[in-house]
């Protein structure tokens, strides 16, 4: 693939996207394909991919080929299809089982609470350093925005911008917890 087409696809030329798209559609496809197992979610990626292409044309910048760039798009499309798909698959059969019964042992609710911690424990892992930080201080610790920025050396407005961005992140990634946890009652 030239720099050439490249440059222009991130300078918006619809030319070198149609060219991109013909020359590793295929390639893209079979790769998806044999990670996914499923022709449809496989296409679906394909798909999902060269939109984001061409989405984020003006701001991509590889550090390598964009054969080896759209490669590791599909490995993490992949990846966050199973993680979310399968994830979400066995709370709703959890919930269902909930739902189907007339009492639940307290027990079970104790365990699915934990499990509930674990997933949102698990999605606080993944936020940036510092934002895991501030947010494990302000909710973990009970510390006030003014003792994190005190404590971290950085401005109040700092401490605000990484909360709100914490729970803007964490809501979008747990938002079926919270459909679970109204449900059956643990809030």
């Amino acid at each position: 693939m030239s720099e050439t087409l490249l440059s222009s696809l991130q300078r918006g030329s619809h030319q070198a996207m149609e060219e991109i798209y013909q020359a590793y559609w295929s390639d893209i496809f079979d790769a998806a394909l044999k990670k996914a197992g499923d022709e449809a979610l496989a296409q679906d990626i394909t798909q999902e991919i060269f939109i984001s292409l061409w989405e984020n044309h003006k701001t991509i910048n590889l550090s390598s080929s964009l054969g080896a760039y759209l490669h590791g798009a599909v490995k993490y499309k992949v990846i966050n299809y199973f993680r979310s798909g399968k994830l979400k698959a066995q709370h709703q059969t959890a919930l269902s089982a909930l739902l189907d019964e007339k009492e639940t042992i307290a027990a079970d609710d104790k365990l699915l609470l934990k499990e509930l911690h674990l997933e949102v424990d698990s999605a606080i892992a993944l936020l940036p350093e510092k934002m895991q930080m501030v947010f494990s201080m302000s909710r973990k610790q009970d510390k006030s925005i003014k003792e994190i920025a005190s404590e971290l050396d950085i401005s109040v407005q700092t401490v605000k911008n990484q909360l709100s961005a914490a729970l803007k992140l964490l809501n979008k990634s747990l938002s079926y917890i919270i459909l679970i946890t109204v449900l059956i009652g643990l809030t």
